[in-house]
């Protein structure tokens, strides 16, 4: 038994937190935090690439302005990444993310197919 939040300011109620190895762990609140916590994880990692070039290219037209104003074909290198560069960056982010997200969804299907298989017939 655990206490958990109910909502309301200074209230607890009891809780049974299912074990692993209990049946009804798929229903449960800890295995819905867990799933929870595992996809939050994915999305801040990629909300972190995405800051990381939507912030970086400013600061390095700031800190570095002969760099970013030099010619790549035709295009200075602040063009070309903002203009040709960043679309693609955004992909390869969305593809990793939902590569991702339905590893984390085949895990736990396994996961669940791995216990029920395990568990002893009541026939």
């Amino acid at each position: 038994m655990a206490l958990e939040p109910c909502g309301k300011v200074g209230f607890h109620r009891r809780v049974t937190k299912p074990e692993p190895s209990d049946p009804n762990w798929i229903h449960s609140e800890t295995f819905l935090r867990t799933l929870q916590q595992r996809q939050l994880r994915l999305s801040l990692g990629c909300a972190m690439a995405f800051l990381l070039v939507v912030l970086g290219l400013p600061l390095a037209n700031y800190f570095a302005p002969e760099f970013m104003a030099a010619r790549v074909g035709g295009f200075t290198l602040s063009w070309l990444i903002l203009g040709v560069l960043f679309f693609p960056f955004v992909w390869c982010i969305a593809w990793i993310f939902i590569r991702r997200s339905i590893a984390l969804e085949k895990a736990e299907v396994a996961d669940v197919n791995s216990r029920a298989a395990s568990k002893p017939s009541s026939n």
